[in-house]
């Protein structure tokens, strides 16, 4: 599948805005915390990824009833869904000049990731968490992503590379007071 941006302009992968706040305290104390680590980008990358995936339980694995969609908030209150997850490894890795798009799959409901650019291309990452049937690994040779659409069931991966969250996700993130009420809302397709 070819990926495409949904602007030209690579440094809006680069911005940080409401969402995805690299400019907050707590992404910037993580990322250098993260960064003293790791000898380069790529291992920061991995670094950030392993770190999302797993120490930021997503809420619906585990019980969780607050909703996030702010990366500062994803990281201080360290839960949250695929989209919120997504949200923060972007804040982490624009924290340290790493391009970082926002992207969907379709399954019944839509599932967000992330794609990180390196090498003149574009590589996409699922920190949603492990779990029994789940395992997404940090990968820059072939996906290594939680699921896999079936496209005989109409499921799929849309191509788009936003530089911000999907209106149609930020939305519903916003709108919910809950994470039950959250899921009679997410979106079924974009």
């Amino acid at each position: 599948m070819e990926l495409i941006q949904n602007t030209a302009d690579l440094s809006a992968y680069l911005a940080a805005d409401e969402v995805v706040d690299h400019h907050h305290p707590v992404v910037r104390e993580t990322a250098a915390r993260l960064a003293r680590s790791a000898a380069d980008s790529y291992a920061y990358a991995r670094s950030a990824f392993e770190f999302v995936r797993d120490t930021i339980p997503h809420s619906q694995d585990s019980g969780d009833l607050r909703v996030t969609w702010r990366a500062s908030d994803v990281l201080e209150q360290r839960t949250g869904i695929c989209y919120a997850k997504a949200h923060a490894l972007a804040a982490l890795l624009r924290a340290e000049d790493i391009p970082t798009a926002l992207c969907y799959q379709k399954f019944d409901e839509v599932h967000g990731l992330v794609a990180v650019r390196f090498n003149g291309a574009w590589h996409r990452q699922d920190p949603r968490g492990n779990k029994p049937g789940v395992d997404a690994q940090f990968s820059l040779d072939g996906e290594r992503l939680a699921f896999t659409p079936d496209l005989q069931s109409n499921e799929l991966d849309y191509p788009v590379l936003y530089a911000e969250p999907h209106p149609a996700v930020l939305g519903v993130l916003k709108a919910a007071p809950d994470r039950p009420s959250l899921w009679k809302t997410l979106p079924t397709a974009l």
